[in-house]
């Protein structure tokens, strides 16, 4: 098959949704089927895989976001030639599947990655919450009922949609991770590298560092448990525009020589930061299907995470991890009762490593290669609009 993923951002922006395409369209590619990427930035950026298609854009500030309406020529002609398409943002990339590949009646999948709703409150927060809530139930309804099946990673993030009035079937299919990284043994980062003594209990997040994580509550929550445990570590891996405010925060309450900010670090290496660690933590209630969550349960660590849709689809409370209500006092003491329970830290570890088999990407993209199948095995052909499009295409002639 000739597969479509369409998306409004990718690479060298970092995501959990660019890592998702990314290692989505490796697996169908090792499986025989022929996929490109469609999306907008800098057509000088060199990508470090093949079938990347860009068109221009004007750049969003320094959010690696390029907003365009409309694919280059190249593009809408190499689209238009595609057996099934997947977008994986509803409201830019969405628009164009509909608009190029509707009338040509090819397949159009459509995955929510994202709690839109509540990334509105994180980036907009004097927006009104009933705006954003108001325009999702208005758009997102009637986009899922355009295309021909409406993907969700997780049946928390299901029944959200379903709540936001999305009528259109639903199917639970969790994005994949490739889990053989994460399987092997490797060498930790070392705790000097890292400036932790070695008798620390090490907590480690992965991820964006931006207002939607929460990470806030985390830094305060890893406070108080450090204040009943000295002898602990918070390691933060990853970057984003919360990081000053992190640091300060980390600064004012006594804790620079225990919160560690890592940067970025390259995917390849990540195993060996989370083998340096003994809990994973994440305060975020943000999430759809976190992959940070799944890649730490594959190396082997318990999750500490708050009961909240997408996480509580990935850690089962009480054996590969632990979910706390949503305050800052019950999370602040579930993690002091991880630091200081050993035995149970190790024995959710064992359970943890298992039970992400079930998000490795070798299955998952199976599963959706086998739902294009059947798609396109119901595909009509294109009767009698041949001139519609021919007429279509001579209006929204672009360089």
């Amino acid at each position: 098959m000739r597969i479509g993923m369409l998306a409004d951002v990718y690479k060298p922006h970092v995501s959990g949704i660019t890592q998702s395409i990314s290692l989505t369209k490796r697996a169908l590619e090792q499986l025989g089927h022929h996929v490109y990427v469609f999306t907008f930035g800098d057509l000088d950026y060199a990508d470090d895989e093949p079938g990347v298609i860009r068109s221009p854009g004007v750049p969003l500030a320094e959010t690696g976001y390029y907003f365009g309406f409309r694919y280059a020529s190249a593009a809408r002609r190499k689209l238009e030639a595609m057996d099934v398409v997947h977008v994986h943002h509803p409201f830019l990339s969405g628009r164009l599947a509909l608009r190029y590949c509707r009338p040509l009646n090819i397949p159009v999948v459509f995955t929510n990655h994202t709690r839109y709703d509540l990334y509105a409150q994180a980036y907009l927060p004097g927006l009104p919450e009933q705006l954003g809530t108001t325009f999702l139930q208005a758009y997102l309804p009637s986009f899922c009922d355009a295309v021909d099946l409406v993907i969700a990673p997780s049946e928390g993030l299901r029944e959200i949609l379903q709540g936001l009035g999305v009528r259109a079937s639903i199917e639970v299919l969790p994005n994949g991770v490739d889990l053989a990284l994460f399987r092997e043994k490797v060498t930790p980062v070392s705790r000097a590298q890292l400036s932790i003594p070695d008798e620390d209990v090490v907590l480690i997040y992965v991820g964006r560092l931006g207002p939607e994580k929460n990470l806030v509550s985390l830094v305060r929550a890893f406070g108080g448990a450090h204040a009943a445990y000295p002898n602990t570590s918070l390691v933060l891996v990853g970057d984003g525009p919360e990081r000053d405010n992190l640091e300060h925060l980390a600064e004012r309450n006594g804790l620079t020589d225990k919160v560690v900010f890592c940067g970025m670090v390259e995917y390849a290496n990540l195993p060996r930061y989370l083998s340096a660690a003994d809990l994973f933590v994440t305060a975020s209630v943000t999430e759809v299907q976190p992959l940070s969550v799944i890649e730490a349960m594959a190396a082997g660590l318990p999750v500490l995470g708050i009961r909240s849709p997408g996480v509580e689809d990935m850690v089962v409370d009480g054996q590969t991890g632990v979910l706390s209500a949503d305050d800052l006092p019950s999370f602040t003491a579930q993690m002091a009762r991880l630091v200081a329970e050993g035995e149970t830290r190790r024995a959710m570890a064992d359970r943890a490593r298992l039970d992400a088999e079930r998000f490795a990407i070798e299955k998952t993209s199976a599963r959706l290669a086998d739902r294009y199948a059947q798609l396109l095995a119901h595909r009509q052909p294109v009767r009698g609009r041949r001139w519609q499009i021919l007429w279509r295409r001579l209006l929204d002639r672009r360089p």
